[in-house]
C-alpha cells in the first residue's frame, strides 16, 4: 500500500481558500505594541501552520488564541516574486506570540541555489534571536523543474551554503517522502544539515524521506480550519514540546 501523499502545487491548494475568504469576508488583524506568549511552556507537540497570501489577511491574535503556536510563512518563490502578504503576516505573526519563520518556494530551473539562497535571505528569510524567530524554509514540490538527481543534489547544497553563509543558521527542509526520492535519489547529503519539515496527509504517522533521521515538523493536512483564518489552511505539529521548539528558534 503506497503511503506517500499525493501532492498538489501550492498554487492549486490555495485557489480554493482565496475563494472562499473572498466570499466570507476577512477578519480585522489587531495589532499590539509588543510580542506576547514568548515564554518556555511544555505543551507536547505544539500546533503549527504555514501560509501565504492565499490566506488573505490574517488575525494572529486569533491565531494565537487558537493554540498556534508555530508559523511558517512564505516570503519568496524562485528569483524575484515576492509574497504581497508577506509584510503584514510577518511582523503581526511576531507581535501576537507566534514562533514564525519564513519560507521560500524553490524554482530549481529558474537560477542557481545560490542566487535563490541570496534573493530569500534578503527578503525575509534572515534570522534573528529574538525567541521567536525559526530558521528559514527551502520549499521543494511541484516536480524535478527539468534537473537530474545530481544536478538537484547540486543546487540544493548550493543554496544551503548560501543560507547558512548569510544568516548562520541551517535551513529546514520542506518536501516529501515521494519527491525526494524522485528528484534527489534518496540522496542522504541533509541528513546531519537540514532539519525536516514533511508533508503527508491523512496518515497517523509521516513517512520520512530517506536521507533523514526523523521529522522535525509534519504538515498532516491541506484543509485546516483556525480561527482568524478564512477558508483552509496547512497545519502541522512539531516532534518535541515548546521547549525544543524555542530551542530550534533559538539555535540551542
Amino acid at each position: 500500500m503506497d503511503l506517500k501523499p499525493r501532492r498538489r502545487p501550492r498554487l492549486l491548494r490555495r485557489l480554493a481558500a482565496v475563494v472562499s475568504a473572498i466570499a466570507l469576508g476577512i477578519g480585522v488583524l489587531v495589532a499590539t505594541a509588543a510580542p506576547a506568549g514568548a515564554d518556555t511552556g511544555t505543551n507536547a507537540n505544539p500546533a503549527g501552520i504555514d501560509v501565504s497570501h492565499w490566506q488573505g489577511s490574517i488575525n494572529w491574535n486569533s491565531v494565537r488564541s487558537a493554540g498556534i503556536e508555530f508559523a511558517w510563512i512564505k516570503a519568496t518563490e524562485g528569483t524575484s516574486y515576492r509574497d504581497p502578504q508577506f509584510n503584514n503576516n510577518y511582523p503581526n505573526a511576531y507581535y501576537a506570540g507566534v514562533i514564525r519563520g519564513a519560507y521560500h518556494f524553490a524554482r530549481p530551473g529558474a537560477s542557481s541555489g545560490a542566487v535563490q539562497a541570496n534573493f530569500f535571505a534578503s527578503n525575509g528569510g534572515a534570522w534573528s534571536a529574538d525567541n521567536l524567530t525559526l530558521p528559514g524554509a527551502l520549499d521543494l514540490e511541484a516536480g524535478c523543474h527539468g534537473l537530474s538527481q545530481a544536478a538537484m543534489r547540486t543546487w540544493i547544497m548550493d543554496f544551503y551554503n548560501t543560507y547558512k553563509a548569510r544568516t548562520g543558521r541551517d535551513m529546514v527542509i520542506y518536501t516529501t517522502a515521494s519527491w525526494w526520492s524522485s528528484c534527489t535519489g534518496n540522496w542522504t547529503g541533509m541528513r546531519t544539515l537540514a532539519p525536516l519539515w514533511v508533508a503527508h496527509w491523512g496518515v497517523s504517522q509521516p513517512s520520512i524521506p530517506v536521507g533523514f533521521p526523523t521529522w522535525t515538523a509534519w504538515q498532516y493536512t491541506d484543509n485546516g480550519r483556525v480561527s482568524g483564518i478564512s477558508g483552509a489552511v496547512d497545519r502541522n505539529h512539531f516532534n518535541g514540546d515548546r521547549s525544543r521548539l524555542l530551542a530550534l528558534a533559538n539555535n540551542t
